[in-house]
């Protein structure tokens, strides 16, 4: 059966699903049948009683993704750019304005209907068709994961070191494939540690979250404190003035980096249903993510700033790297304080960013045979597989390239599911159909074929420009098409764009037809 843009809910509602006075629906028992091939129990809709997470948790749970390394250093890229620390911050703030709409339409579906985000991908590509957008998002997230994993592990190496010191049997130990054997076992901790954490599923990473974000904050302060205190107030980098003024050459940077911004948690508007499928209702996702996703990263951006400022006071040199800085203390319980807050981000980043995403998406590719734990274990295996200890070596080609290129377009499917989701279906899903292998979801032998065209042409569209400066990447420096090249700067929009036009005109083409 073929479904295209239902113009409202069927008269079936209220059969295979219940409706709570707060607009949150519940699958009814026996729904859809108990050997569905499409279902298991962590992919069921979670259960009205057990949708409790509050403000506070959507909130922490993003000051715990947002408080990490990556975060700390991206107002040093805009001002190695030319902009000056006002600029900087304004820019961080801006993308992540921009970037928390589609976190909040597509994180709608979660406490409406306790979905995750590769079911609720079905009601677009279909249920079977939903693996490619799930099994896009999750391959990111794997390879993130080992690269964030083998971080943690360095940090662990490098935390011991402070305390056994230099020269010691700890930094002299043999060294395997580049690497000292200390360090190759920091990296198997760390992967221990969050194998430990995911296995104890949602209701673990809620709570690593609400413990970790205050004290990563308070981590956070303590290094301004110490370093304002140390140099007497913040340096001179908050005096420095912008290389681009505010004309025309800052704009030709600013809108590249609003992008780059944008992108840096646009992964992140796919797949938040996984976590806001908890939510106690929409006020807690929405006020939870818009307290805690752009105002963490403006703040954090610009606690960098200032601290950053402060160490070019002390030492001489902007010091951008928080565990560099904090290695440069004077206090042994200083550095070791420090250093475990900057491990605490990792782990509490990693494992909500990078692994609950390809637990759901790996589970949604065979739900009899990989459940949650499952799926999550694959993937801490995948992340390991991809030596990311030899991708660090080579970020231009691999991160930077590969994983950009790819991040890109996820860009194509948020679009996709907003289209389907709030304009053509206007937010009312049957569950029932989701699990089924017939159905309104089920389109031509689980595939949408209009999903995944809309996905083809904005795919071309974001990343058709793809262009490496010469011997820094695999693309042509004009670009794949050059025509597209102009396109490259701005594609995580522009696939978003396109794909949502192109879907709903497919859609409603095909409803006219039937």
């Amino acid at each position: 059966m073929t479904d295209t843009a239902p113009p409202g809910p069927p008269p079936t509602t209220g059969i295979s699903q219940s409706t709570a006075a707060d607009g949150r629906v519940e699958l009814s028992p026996g729904a859809y049948p108990p050997d569905s091939r499409y279902a298991n129990s962590d992919l069921h809709p979670v259960p009205l009683a057990e949708r409790t997470w509050t403000t506070y948790n959507f909130a922490a749970l993003w000051i715990g993704m947002a408080v990490n390394v990556p975060s700390w250093t991206l107002a040093a890229g805009l001002v190695a750019l030319g902009m000056d620390w006002k600029q900087a911050v304004l820019t961080i703030a801006l993308g992540n304005v921009i970037v928390l709409l589609p976190m909040l339409l597509t994180g709608h579906a979660g406490p409406k209907y306790g979905i995750p985000f590769p079911v609720l991908a079905r009601a677009s590509f279909g249920v079977v068709g939903a693996n490619l957008p799930a099994l896009l998002r999750g391959l990111v997230a794997c390879a993130w994961f080992g690269i964030q994993t083998w971080i943690g592990g360095a940090s662990i190496y490098f935390l011991a070191g402070k305390i056994f010191g230099a020269g010691s049997w700890w930094t002299d130990a043999d060294r395997i494939g580049g690497y000292p054997l200390t360090q190759w076992l920091c990296f198997l901790l760390f992967f221990a540690i969050e194998i430990l954490v995911i296995l104890r599923g949602m209701e673990a990473v809620r709570r690593l979250e609400n413990w970790a974000a205050p004290l990563m904050l308070a981590g956070a302060v303590a290094l301004l404190v110490w370093i304002a205190d140390k140099a007497g107030g913040f340096g001179p980098l908050l005096d420095q003035p912008s290389e681009l003024g505010w004309g025309a050459d800052f704009w030709k940077v600013f809108f590249p980096a609003l992008m780059g911004m944008i992108g840096f948690w646009s992964t992140l508007s796919l797949n938040i249903p996984d976590f806001t499928r908890f939510g106690a209702g929409q006020r807690a996702q929405v006020w939870g993510q818009s307290l805690g996703l752009p105002t963490t990263m403006a703040a954090f951006a610009l606690l960098s700033v200032l601290v950053t400022s402060g160490s070019q006071a002390v030492y001489g040199e902007p010091i951008w790297d928080p565990s560099e800085l904090a290695a440069r203390m004077d206090s042994t319980a200083g550095v070791i304080f420090a250093l475990l807050v900057i491990l605490l981000a990792t782990l509490s980043t990693n494992i909500a960013a990078n692994l609950v995403s390809p637990a759901y998406d790996l589970s949604n590719l065979a739900p009899k045979l990989i459940n949650f734990r499952t799926g999550a274990l694959i993937a801490c295996f995948i992340g390991v597989l991809i030596f990311p200890w030899k991708l660090i070596e080579n970020p231009d080609f691999y991160i930077f390239t590969w994983l950009g290129t790819v991040g890109g377009l996820l860009g194509t499917v948020a679009g996709i599911l907003i289209a389907d989701y709030w304009i053509l279906r206007r937010t009312h899903l049957e569950l029932a159909d989701l699990y089924k292998g017939e159905g309104r979801y089920w389109y031509d032998s689980g595939w949408n074929w209009r999903a995944v065209a809309a996905f083809g042409l904005g795919a071309v569209l974001a990343v058709g420009g793809s262009h490496s400066e010469p011997g820094k990447g695999p693309f042509p420096q004009d670009g794949l098409i050059p025509l597209l090249e102009p396109l490259a700067d701005y594609g995580w929009a522009v696939g978003l764009a396109a794909s949502l036009v192109v879907y709903v005109a497919l859609m409603r083409m095909g409803r006219e037809r039937s």
